[in-house]
């Protein structure tokens, strides 16, 4: 599938520079979250799979790779993990990965993409609220330094995620969907959507105290959903089926 963002960039090409074999490539960041701007950059995330050597020699083994560069006057901003530190991850209760997982903004797919997709939910419980509550507090204080709207909507945005993922039991990352699933959010944020379109690095025209109380009051809003989940507490059984999972692939890799 190619996913075509800007006409002056092949998304299709960049994932074939890579140098080892994907599990997955997708797009994350402002185009995901549906705020991009006219000059946002493009978050590739994903998954690579290192080979056996690479893990049982004596040099450590580049499990993370990452690559900021400019291709054809846009900004590339491109960020995979060995499958076995993705999976990791996401047994850390981390809703950024699960929701690198599972972007419905795919540039790179394969087989073992869609049984670690399958595996996600496995990995879902309460505790992920705090990762959103975490995440919305530091972009808070983001805006709180610079004024600007970016920082101001990937606050809502992380809260309204946690919020409908308490409830719903679905990671959702889509700031135009979830205004739409999440009653409680502030009415204006709309409109806040609609300016971030014209600068990445805008101000924003909102007033402070008005946005203060409304973000109190998501915090107030994930709190409650979170007392009230459905999701369990612990990720029973997840381990062991992405432990299997990994290994599986590995050998299969090994193998030929």
């Amino acid at each position: 599938m190619t996913v075509t963002l800007v006409p002056e960039v092949d998304l299709s090409a960049v994932v074939a520079e890579q140098p080892d074999p994907l599990v997955f490539v997708t797009v994350s960041g402002a185009h995901l979250y549906g705020f991009p701007s006219r000059d946002s950059d493009v978050d590739l995330r994903g998954a690579h799979l290192l080979p056996a050597e690479s893990l049982i020699g004596l040099r450590e083994p580049e499990e993370t790779r990452s690559r900021i560069w400019d291709r054809d006057g846009v900004e590339m901003d491109l960020v995979t993990h060995d499958v076995r530190k993705f999976v990791r991850l996401m047994l850390r209760r981390n809703g950024y990965v699960l929701e690198q997982l599972l972007s419905p903004l795919v540039v790179h797919t394969s087989d073992a993409h869609a049984e670690l997709v399958s595996l996600a939910p496995r990995v879902l419980t309460s505790h992920h609220a705090h990762h959103y509550r975490g995440f919305a507090g530091t972009q808070w204080r983001l805006f709180e330094k610079t004024e600007e709207l970016k920082p101001l909507l990937y606050t809502v945005r992380a809260l309204l995620t946690g919020i409908h993922l308490m409830r719903s039991g679905e990671v959702q990352a889509h700031l135009p969907t979830l205004l739409g699933e999440v009653a409680e959010a502030p009415a204006y944020v709309g409109e806040l959507i609609e300016a971030k379109a014209a600068a990445e690095h805008g101000p924003a025209e909102v007033d402070p105290a008005r946005v203060r109380d409304d973000v109190e009051a998501l915090h107030g809003v994930l709190d409650a959903a979170q007392a009230a989940t459905a999701l369990a507490g612990e990720a029973a059984g997840a381990l062991d089926a992405l432990h299997d999972f990994v290994v599986r692939l590995r050998l299969q890799d090994a193998q030929g």
